[in-house]
Parts: C-alpha cells; sequence; structure tokens
C-alpha cells in the first residue's frame, strides 16, 4: 500500500495523525525503533545470548525484518472468547494449520497461539515462523464466567515445541493480579534461562475502572502504569491496547498521580495518549506493540492504518493483530496484515 493510499484511507483524519508534532514528551528522549535495535538495546541487558538471537529472529523475520517493527498474529480468541465466537465467521481457522499459514503469506514477524496449535503442527513449521506461545488463558466455559488467568502449560513445554519467545497475561487491577505477576515473573525467568523471549499482555481488569460512563481499562495513565509493571518483570515486549481516554487514576480515585501527567507529559491527542505508554516502556527501550481490536466489518482495514499510524508515529514497536484478519478470507487478511505493515515501511510516517 502506497503512502498516499494511506493518506486517502485515513480521510478527513489525514493531517491530525500524520502531520501531528507532539510537544509533550520530546521524541528525542525515546529509544525508537531501529534496524539496530537488539543491538542498542537488548544486549546492553541482562538477557543471555540465547535470548538475543531469539529477539534477533523476531525482529528479522516477515516483511518487517531488520527494521526494528513488528507485525504479530495472535490467535488464542479460541479459549480467551470460545472457538465457536471465534471462529465461526471463517471456520477454516479451528485447523491450526491455516493460523501459520496466515501468519506466514501475511509476512508477520511471528505467530502467537496456544500450546495446543503450535504443538499440533510443530514439527512441519516451527523452522519456517517465529513460534509465541501464550502460556496462561482466561477459560469461559466455567459458570458463572470468572476472570482469571491461569496457566495452562510449563515453559520448558513452549522450549520444547520449539517456541522463540512465550506470551502471557496479567490483569493489572484485579483481585487475582499479585498471584497473576508472581506467576508470569516465574516463567519469564525460566524462559529467559531456556533462551526465549518474553511477551506480556499488559490488561487492566477491574468493574470500578468504569465510572460515569467512561471505561478507564483504556486510560492512558492506567495502562502506562501498567505497562511499567510488565517492563519491570523484565518482558522484552509489551503488548497493550491503544489508549482512548485518560485521568483514570483522579476519576476512580486510587493509586497516586501527578498534575503534570496530564498538563505536560500527554494530551487528548492519540498520539500523546500511546507517546505515554511508551514513556512508561523505559522510554522505548522495552518495545510496545497495540492491539488490533475487534473486527467491526468494513471499517477494519482504516481503524487497523489508523492504530498503526498512532503507535509509529508515537514511538511503539507494532502491531498485534488477530481478529480483523482471520475473521476474512484468508486472502483479505493477508491484505489488512500487509497494509499494516506498509504503515512502518513508509519512510513518510516518522515520529511525531
Amino acid at each position: 500500500m502506497s503512502y498516499n493510499k494511506i493518506v486517502e484511507l485515513l480521510g478527513s483524519d489525514a493531517d491530525n495523525l500524520l502531520k501531528y508534532q507532539s510537544k509533550t514528551i520530546d521524541k528525542s528522549l525515546l529509544h525508537a525503533p531501529s534496524s539496530s535495535f537488539v543491538d542498542d538495546i537488548y544486549s546492553n541487558s541482562n538477557r543471555n545470548v540465547q535470548v538475543l538471537r531469539s529477539l534477533q529472529t523476531l525482529f528479522g523475520t516477515g516483511r518487517l525484518s531488520n527494521t526494528g517493527f513488528l507485525s504479530i498474529l495472535p490467535v488464542d480468541q479460541g479459549i480467551e472468547h470460545t472457538a465457536g465466537a471465534s471462529f465461526s465467521p471463517n471456520p477454516i481457522y479451528f485447523d491450526p494449520e491455516n493460523i501459520i499459514k496466515l501468519a506466514i503469506e501475511g509476512g508477520c514477524s511471528a505467530v502467537a497461539t496456544t500450546y495446543g496449535n503450535l504443538a499440533i503442527m510443530s514439527r512441519k513449521y516451527a523452522h519456517k515462523i517465529p513460534f509465541l506461545v501464550k502460556i496462561n488463558h482466561n477459560e469461559l466455559l466455567t459458570y458463572p464466567n470468572k476472570f482469571d488467568q491461569i496457566m495452562f502449560g510449563s515453559v520448558r513445554e513452549a522450549w520444547n515445541l520449539g517456541a522463540v519467545a512465550v506470551g502471557a497475561t496479567i490483569y493489572f487491577g484485579s483481585e487475582e493480579s499479585s498471584r497473576q505477576i508472581m506467576e508470569v515473573a516465574a516463567a519469564f525467568e525460566e524462559a529467559h534461562e531456556l533462551g526465549m523471549a518474553t511477551v506480556l499482555w499488559c490488561y487492566a481488569r477491574n468493574n470500578a475502572f468504569k465510572k460515569d460512563g467512561t471505561d478507564y481499562h483504556v486510560a492512558a495513565d492506567i495502562t502506562g502504569q501498567a505497562n511499567h509493571l510488565g517492563v519491570t518483570i523484565q518482558a522484552d515486549i509489551i503488548k497493550q491496547k491503544l489508549p482512548e481516554n485518560n485521568g483514570g487514576f483522579t476519576a476512580v480515585n486510587f493509586a497516586k498521580s501527578h498534575k503534570k501527567m496530564y498538563e505536560q507529559l500527554s494530551s487528548e491527542h492519540p498520539i500523546d495518549l500511546c507517546r505515554y505508554q511508551v514513556a512508561n516502556c523505559y522510554m522505548g527501550r522495552i518495545g510496545l506493540i497495540n492491539s488490533g481490536g475487534e473486527s467491526k466489518g468494513a471499517s477494519d482495514m482504516t481503524e487497523a492504518v489508523r492504530t498503526a499510524v498512532i503507535n509509529k508515529r508515537a514511538g511503539g514497536t507494532g502491531l498485534i493483530m488477530g481478529r480483523k484478519a482471520f475473521q476474512r478470507p484468508m486472502n483479505e487478511g493477508v491484505a489488512l496484515l500487509n497494509a499494516v505493515q506498509d504503515v512502518y515501511l513508509a519512510k513518510e510516517i516518522d515520529l511525531a
């Protein structure tokens, strides 16, 4: 997709997103993605040589190879949202091989899915695209539904099936979050010992985060702090929802905040909201990938490109997009993944 096509897709929002210059956290303070990102950032850390190789494999695969950006296909919705609800729009994805094929055909950096999906196809594909095993899930078959991320297998099992990375979710703010933090921190330590990279889904979850008709689960201050907790337990990459508002701490009246968080370090502009998330990832030393969100049909392409532009201009590292891609015919899913990747390949789109 050409830059002109990207501008056309953004429509009336194009100038606001593509020409905006941030006046909050200056771009000179960020550790921006680059072709030498693994050498410049991770090689200075405590990550061992095997982890560095795994990270370089992720950053060196697919259409975004060696750009410093990532494009990951995540398909764990069969557990998180039920298989029927997730795959009914396109039943071919009940077969895990098609999930992996979509990631390969779509030029992705990795495929992120369950132990079972990757294990059943491991010998055929583990050497063809990086595997990212999601090691915990929220299952929906308990009645009444509960919301708790529980481990579905061992880190050693992920290593045995050929994974270069493991991923996990923590529901920050939930009653179970303390246990999840300890479980995931221990799992990430073992993953690093075995030479695998680590990716953390840093999701806020508490009914109190919805107040007066506003959902602060996607507030920049709450998600930013979730990111900061995630990098503290040594996640190599943070996955986060794109922020939609701010002021969750003050609206809900909990935690601690400072007025400069809202007046100087951020604004109402979506790029500034996302940049605050990047800042909480050690100013970009740990890559921030935003999620693509649910599929809404005809508007998916525009929404995906918009999210990619915001993430890239804020200083993020890429997109992890699943439902928009796999809940449609494979050729359309490939086109959508490629469109997002084209945003990161477009030299005209830079840091705001």
